[in-house]
């Protein structure tokens, strides 16, 4: 008798883990759907699509990789518009061999292109005042910083990931 019941209560044990594996699918799929913000990578990994990590995504738009912080690691990318959300996890501050520095706020939004980075909110960078940047392009070893007007810089200096320095406010 011990073993009928066995038998019967793992199975229905299996049935009812089962479903409730179903069930935790299917909760993940329409969580995935109405996640709005940073966690919505995670929602992709738990479902087994991996984004490409962050410099990999640069590089194939050719834009240096060292323009956002070492530790801007999450992203999300819509292919189809082109807009490129990149999340940091503190508003921070880089400095860049040529001794310019770039202020990012916890957000920053554009649209991705060949060699640009454009309609650009969250950053900002210090020409005598701190002035938001609107547009990044790239041009051979140039790097072209719309902010108000244009400046031009060496390239070279922001092809090498750098930590944030942490900052009070944007």
């Amino acid at each position: 008798m011990d073993q009928i019941l066995n038998k019967v209560g793992s199975y229905w044990f299996s049935k009812k883990a089962n479903k409730e594996i179903d069930s935790v699918g299917d909760d993940i799929n329409s969580l995935s759907t109405s996640i709005e913000g940073g966690a919505k990578w995670l929602v992709n990994k738990i479902k087994g699509k991996m984004q490409k990590p962050l410099p990999e995504l640069l590089k194939e738009y050719d834009i240096p990789v060292g323009i956002f912080p070492r530790d801007a690691t999450n992203y999300e990318f819509n292919e189809e518009t082109r807009k490129l959300i990149v999340f940091i996890p503190s508003i921070c501050e880089v400095g860049y061999r040529d001794s310019s520095v770039l202020r990012f706020s916890t957000t920053v939004t554009g649209y991705l292109e060949k060699g640009k980075l454009a309609d650009i909110e969250g950053l900002k960078t210090k020409v005598v005042i701190w002035v938001k940047v609107t547009s990044i392009s790239c041009e051979g070893t140039k790097l072209h910083f719309t902010a108000g007007m244009k400046k031009t810089r060496n390239r070279i200096a922001y092809e090498v990931l750098r930590d944030g320095v942490s900052i009070e406010k944007f």
